[in-house]
Formats: structure tokens, C-alpha cells, sequence
């Protein structure tokens, strides 16, 4: 049986995978990535998105931020072997739109923005708003463990590297300002 710590550090590369995967899917096969989820009617990246390299025996964090910046950075760190670390996802389920930061090594969600709940108007509300915003964290937590399990599908099977790693590496290097959402 393996340590936990040693456990953590062996596959804690599995998480950033899964987010530079995922900028891959958004950017590239977006709707192969909304229809396993039926009522998920968008997903893409929101105002930040933190990258890191660590080849060459150097540990370079590349940081974009602010709404509506772009991604040519983060798609220059790619190329040069940099791996998503940290995103901001923002995604809308019918009408309503959840945001959120995932961190790639654990894949701990933080600042979760949910939809607007109803007003307390009485003592009683209370339950029901309460009951309310538990459901709407619970749907971007459950949101989150589809798509990795999606990712772990294909991680795990012989396409990863027969077809996806070429596909994103293709990506990748075929990255310009026009492409990038």
C-alpha cells in the first residue's frame, strides 16, 4: 500500500493534465465535451488561468488574469512544455452560470460563484435557501467529477496516446491569437 504523500506526489500530474486537456476540449471539440452532460449548455475559461513549466530544470509560473485577456501567453507556454495548473471556469447550465477556480494538483475547487438563490423573506425561507445553495455547490462539485472522470476514460485507454496526445500537440503547435477563446 502506498503512503499518501507518496501517492499524492506520484499522480499529482494527473490533475494539470486534465485541465490543459480540458482548455484543449474547450478550444478545440467543445461540443465532444458538453454532450455526456445533458443539461450543461456551456463551459470555457474565465479570467484566469495559471501555467507552469518546470522543464529544463526550471519552475516557471506563467499567470494570465482579468476578464477578457488574452490567452496567446498561455498558449506560448504550451509550447514551450508548460501544463495548465490553475483555471477559471465559468459555466452555464440552462440559465443560470456557476464560476469557479480549480486547482490542477488536487483538484480543489475555490471561489465558486453560484447562481442567485431566492430572497429570505420569512424565518421559514431560511431552510429552503439553505437547501437551495447546498444543491447549486453540489451540482458544480458533481459538474467537476463527470468531466474528470470523462478525462480518466480516455486517460486510460489507447487512444490517450494514439489519438489525443497527437490531437492536443497538434493544438498546441498550431495555436494562434485567432484560435484561442
Amino acid at each position: 500500500m502506498l503512503d499518501i504523500s507518496v501517492a499524492y506526489n506520484r499522480f499529482k500530474f494527473l490533475g494539470n493534465e486534465f485541465l490543459t486537456w480540458l482548455w484543449f476540449m474547450m478550444d478545440d471539440d467543445k461540443k465532444g465535451l458538453l454532450k455526456p452532460h445533458g443539461d450543461l449548455a456551456d463551459l470555457s475559461i474565465g479570467n484566469r488561468v495559471v501555467l507552469q513549466n518546470t522543464t529544463h530544470n526550471r519552475d516557471e509560473i506563467i499567470t494570465i488574469k482579468g476578464d477578457g485577456a488574452g490567452l496567446e501567453e498561455g498558449q506560448t507556454a504550451l509550447k514551450k512544455g508548460a501544463v495548465v495548473t490553475e483555471i477559471n471556469l465559468v459555466t452555464k447550465i440552462g440559465e443560470s452560470e456557476w464560476r469557479f477556480n480549480v486547482k490542477g494538483e488536487s483538484l480543489n475547487i475555490s471561489s465558486l460563484k453560484i447562481p442567485e438563490t431566492g430572497r429570505i423573506e420569512t424565518a421559514e425561507d431560511v431552510e429552503g435557501v439553505v437547501i437551495e445553495k447546498i444543491y447549486l455547490f453540489e451540482k458544480a462539485v458533481k459538474l467537476l467529477e463527470a468531466l474528470y472522470q470523462q478525462f480518466i476514460r480516455i486517460r486510460v485507454s489507447p487512444d490517450w496516446e494514439k489519438k489525443t496526445l497527437r490531437q492536443m500537440s497538434k493544438w498546441i503547435q498550431n495555436a494562434s491569437s485567432d484560435s484561442v477563446k
